[in-house]
């Protein structure tokens, strides 16, 4: 009776074990992570940290801050589309005697042609931010190079010049590879050390929040982003302009300044 019973009792225990769901073990081929731009913001107006990010990027010809060795920034603005901001911010410019970079989409070169050409006629640079916009996470680096060159032929087409081989990832989305690859194929990327959450055309900061965003981050060689969608950037981009040049900083006027820091030779 009692052989009978242990016996009973380890049938029990090991169709138990049996039973139990241990975890599994999944062995994933080594992927390279996809990333979305970040830093660290600080109020001591000093570059601001990005972390793993500083590795991620070296030697390969991607940049999110200028010349941190003088008092100089860098406009640089999103133009994915227009909803009417965008003849504002430059005829603010325009005023103030500021050249900023606009990175552009499709829609945006086929649509706004006029626009397009008043940024060159201006004195701005044009620079690439794919056909699509896609993010690219979800597309793969030839379909990535397949993008940022049919924008650069809609560029040729609509203003008979070569567009400059400067891209910023849309939503700042990435990976090392992708990086990479646009290295080796003579792209150079622009991330950017100074933003606000600015793109949601129905949920727009107010101009406090806007201006504070920049003003309470600026540091020398600061690549600021902005979108042109905004219309709170429209109203406080003369109040940006004038305290930034009233704080003893000054814009690359010429935009040339920044072009050989960061590698842009075209």
């Amino acid at each position: 009776m009692y052989k009978k019973l242990m016996t009973l009792i380890v049938f029990i225990a090991v169709a138990s074990c049996l039973l139990i769901k241990f975890p599994k073990t999944i062995v994933v081929a080594e992927e390279l992570p996809v990333l979305g731009w970040g830093f660290k913001r600080n109020n001591n107006h000093e570059t601001p940290e990005i972390g793993y990010y500083q590795d991620i990027i070296k030697n390969l010809d991607a940049f999110y801050v200028g010349d941190t060795t003088s008092k100089k920034v860098y406009l640089t603005f999103d133009a994915g589309y227009d909803n009417g901001n965008l003849p504002v911010i430059l005829d603010i410019l325009k005023l103030k005697n500021v050249k900023a970079t606009f990175f552009v989409t499709g829609d945006f070169v086929n649509r706004y042609t006029d626009l397009l050409k008043r940024m060159i006629a201006e004195g701005h640079i044009v620079a690439n931010h794919s056909y699509h916009h896609k993010n690219l996470e979800k597309i793969t680096c030839d379909e990535m190079l397949q993008d940022i060159k049919s924008l650069e032929e809609a560029y040729k087409e609509k203003t008979g010049q070569e567009l400059v081989k400067v891209f910023r990832p849309p939503e700042g989305s990435f990976t090392k590879k992708h990086l990479e690859v646009l290295s080796e194929n003579g792209y150079k990327t622009i991330f950017w050390s100074i933003a606000y959450a600015d793109w949601l055309v129905d949920k727009q900061k107010s101009k406090e929040v806007a201006y504070n965003a920049i003003m309470n981050n600026l540091h020398a060689g600061a690549i600021i982003l902005m979108h042109t969608v905004s219309k709170t950037n429209s109203e406080v981009l003369p109040l940006i302009i004038d305290r930034i040049i009233q704080d003893g900083y000054e814009f690359d006027l010429s935009h040339r300044d920044l072009l050989p820091i960061c590698g842009f030779f075209f």
